[in-house]
């Protein structure tokens, strides 16, 4: 009887009721806080998880990329792009040859854009890395949305000049059996100067700020200002990396570090291979003094000289923030990933 006045009782209803409520916000209570501790843990490992190196074989912008490396001749140029072809294979990735015909550096506003057309949509041979001789293209101009990889290699002036100048009477060793233009020509530089020959004349040095500046028609005008101007800003607008002859391990060095898909392990491959020296003109003689100060007195000498000296400041810029030496591997290679995600909002 007492026991039925106590659950009968009014009051004891709504202290049941009120104990009721209170368990159940409780229980929802202790519900969220779990689920948050479990998202805090979830999140701090996905910070750690993006913390870490990505795999280096999937580290690149994407599978879709095109690598365009319009090459001035006479820079180091076959070195490199015979350790592409050696890599190719085993990275998965394509190397295509633009062969321009009569070796002419600019191409028709036709083939510019049919160059265009042919590498954004040939995607069954991407991953690609395009190389030949000619000027810089502007895919944008073309109304592509794509603007692929470009890269180069630059080389001093006067040195890049003599060794075309040799390399068209002896060849190189690269091809030693091939008869070259200028064979039998024993002319020497210092004398070609002397005598004012067309094969030796300073608008043969006007070739790397056009090839960097494209196909504009103030591009190829030998000395001309705005030509060297367009150069420079496309270079660090526009392409992913310049490097010099003069330090080209670096320059695979920088690519391996920063496109890895397509050139890790090429640091290695270059130094053990041979590559780094593959082709060499077969005799070369150095200019007296005499005509080196004649030619830097040149308008055209003093353009070019300063596009290198542009590109050379630039490269060490960029070898400054990216690479460090290697006690062993025993050369310059990649500092690694230098930053990291955090405070990521909102949690999942």
């Amino acid at each position: 009887m007492l026991l039925r006045n106590i659950i009968l009782s009014p009051t004891c209803i709504v202290i049941l009721l009120l104990f009721c409520v209170f368990r159940i916000l409780y229980l929802e209570y202790l519900i969220s806080f779990i689920t948050t501790e479990i998202n805090t843990q979830k999140s701090h490992q996905i910070h750690i998880s993006s913390a870490k190196s990505p795999s280096p074989e999937t580290d690149s912008l994407s599978w879709d990329t095109v690598i365009i490396y319009n090459r001035v001749p006479k820079t180091g140029s076959t070195s490199f792009v015979n350790m592409a072809y050696d890599m190719c294979r085993k990275k998965r990735f394509n190397v295509l040859h633009v062969n321009v015909t009569g070796n002419n550096h600019v191409l028709s506003l036709a083939d510019q854009y049919r160059f265009v057309n042919n590498v954004t949509k040939w995607r069954d041979r991407r991953p690609a890395l395009y190389h030949g001789h000619f000027g810089f293209i502007d895919f944008q101009q073309f109304g592509s949305k794509e603007q692929p990889l470009f890269i180069n290699i630059l080389r001093k002036p006067l040195d890049r000049l003599v060794s075309y100048y040799y390399f068209l009477r002896y060849g190189d060793n690269y091809r030693p059996h091939l008869v070259r233009k200028k064979h039998g020509d024993k002319t020497t530089f210092d004398e070609c100067i002397r005598l004012n020959r067309t094969e030796c004349s300073l608008e043969n040095m006007w070739l790397q700020v056009p090839f960097l500046c494209g196909h504009a028609a103030a591009c190829w005008v030998p000395g001309n200002p705005w030509a060297l101007e367009k150069a420079k800003e496309n270079l660090v607008t526009k392409y992913l990396l310049v490097g010099v002859t003069e330090e080209l391990t670096d320059f695979v060095s920088l690519l391996e570090a920063a496109l890895p898909s397509f050139f890790r392990g090429g640091t290695d491959h270059f130094l053990t291979s041979n590559k780094s020296h593959l082709r060499r003109t077969n005799r070369k003689i150095d200019p007296s003094e005499e005509t080196v100060q004649q030619i830097k007195k040149s308008k055209i000498w003093e353009l070019e000289n300063e596009l290198y000296e542009y590109a050379l400041e630039q490269f060490h810029f960029v070898k400054k923030h990216n690479l460090v030496y290697n006690k062993v591997l025993g050369y310059e290679a990649d500092k690694g990933k230098q930053f990291m995600y955090e405070k990521i909002y909102p949690k999942p």
